[in-house]
């Protein structure tokens, strides 16, 4: 079992890291996985069976959840409807002033700007400036890493 949830830890840090979607691999590391606890379940049924069976149900939902997520991108008409601000604000601002100040005119174009990038930079994060890097997946294989060496002693 723990070269099962080993292996299906270095798959989920790929996934993170490559951006690469769930392999066949994957799966079938999942169906493993669930097998095992399974047979457990059926052949002992005590809470901490139960416990365990409900530890890895999540283990293993996390991958969807996380794939859920990525996938849960901003609208195209939501995009369109912050375009449509944005150009309306620019609009209302240049026939409010109509002095010639440049700088004036062009710090809400520049406050746009750099809201519209940070939205899409959040919204894509396999790329763009903001990255998230798999820190708990990373620190519970360092821990795992840590923990054979010691049985191994």
């Amino acid at each position: 079992m723990r070269e099962l949830l080993r292996r299906y830890l270095d798959q989920r840090v790929s996934f993170y890291l490559s951006g690469a979607e769930a392999s066949t691999e994957s799966a079938k590391l999942q169906s493993e996985l669930w097998s095992s606890v399974a047979h457990v379940g059926t052949a002992q049924a005590t809470p901490v069976v139960a416990l365990a069976i409900s530890g890895m149900n999540d283990v293993l939902n996390s991958q969807g959840y996380t794939q859920a997520a990525w996938r849960n991108r901003i609208p195209v008409a939501a995009w369109v409807l912050m375009g449509l601000i944005a150009i309306l604000s620019n609009m209302l601002l240049g026939y409010r002033e109509r002095k010639t100040d440049v700088l004036v005119l062009l710090i809400l174009p520049v406050i746009v700007s750099i809201a519209f990038f940070l939205i899409a930079d959040i919204d894509s994060p396999r790329g763009g400036v903001i990255q998230v890097a798999p820190q708990n997946l990373m620190s519970v294989s360092q821990f795992m890493d840590s923990h054979r060496r010691e049985l191994n002693q």
